[in-house]
């Protein structure tokens, strides 16, 4: 039995997190859950608070991975799996949110998962700590939440030009030209590359992929689309194009993905 579900960020927050997330499950008869996830441009916290997923290599061997920590934007899919009952908070972040609270350009951890204490030394310690021992997930939602106000207020000022650019291809779906946005921030190819790569941690048009990917995989559950329509309504020139892209970012055929019977979608079926 898979529980999935969402909590809203306060608005002191919300220019900086997308959202906050709980994935909790049961194993049964001792059978491993194997979850996945896919390429996605923005980062994450999470925390293991019952149970730690191993990370699986592509032959299948299975690596330890940590308690807490932070994972990057990505431009592939990781495989995790588990032989226990499972409980996951999550806060979902821009990703320009890393640059802005931890002073770490995202561009560091493109493709990156590293453990919090790592990270944060003995704030990290603290910070993990807390959301174990929190009552349930609104608590955890309120602890991640002042820790973070009290990092955005300490943080110094960071231009957030690029932030505006950042959301406007994710409110768009990736459906933008780089050329025309590059002129319309008054900036060179060149210079607009360099600085939105800092901010997101991928080139614009290999980011811009990646939303659009995003978009597509919004669609699961539409059984009202077919592939077609959704390559189309997601911005796909054609099918080869949307498979190609869909393949690469997530390892699956979208047929196999939008049948549901790729694995660790459950989920995605609440």
């Amino acid at each position: 039995m898979i529980n999935y579900y969402t909590i809203a960020p306060k608005s002191t927050i919300a220019k900086y997190i997308r959202t906050f997330w709980v994935l909790e499950g049961e194993v049964i008869n001792h059978q491993p859950y194997t979850h996945r996830t896919m390429a996605d441009g923005s980062a994450e916290i999470f925390f293991h608070y019952k149970g730690i997923f191993n990370q699986l290599s592509p032959d299948n061997k299975a690596e330890k991975s940590f308690a807490s920590g932070i994972s990057g934007p990505s431009q592939k899919f990781s495989r995790f799996s588990i032989h226990e009952n499972f409980a996951m908070f999550g806060v979902y972040l821009y990703p320009f949110a890393l640059h802005r609270i931890f002073n770490i350009p995202p561009s560091a951890l493109s493709n990156e998962m590293i453990d919090l204490n790592t990270l944060l030394f003995q704030a990290g310690n603290d910070l993990e700590e807390q959301v174990m021992l929190a009552g349930d997930n609104f608590q955890r939602a309120a602890i991640v939440t002042h820790f973070i106000e009290k990092k955005l207020a300490n943080s110094r000022y960071v231009d957030s030009t690029l932030f505006n650019v950042i959301h406007h291809i994710i409110h768009t779906k990736g459906k933008v030209r780089v050329e025309e946005l590059a002129s319309s921030y008054f900036l060179s190819s060149r210079q607009f590359e360099r600085k939105f790569k800092a901010f997101s941690g991928f080139s614009p048009k290999l980011y811009s992929r990646i939303i659009r990917f995003q978009s597509a995989v919004s669609e699961y559950g539409n059984k009202n689309k077919s592939l077609t329509q959704i390559a189309y309504k997601c911005g796909y020139f054609d099918q080869s194009h949307f498979i190609h892209d869909f393949k690469e970012f997530s390892g699956y055929h979208p047929k196999q993905f939008f049948s549901g019977r790729g694995e660790g979608t459950e989920w995605r079926d609440l």
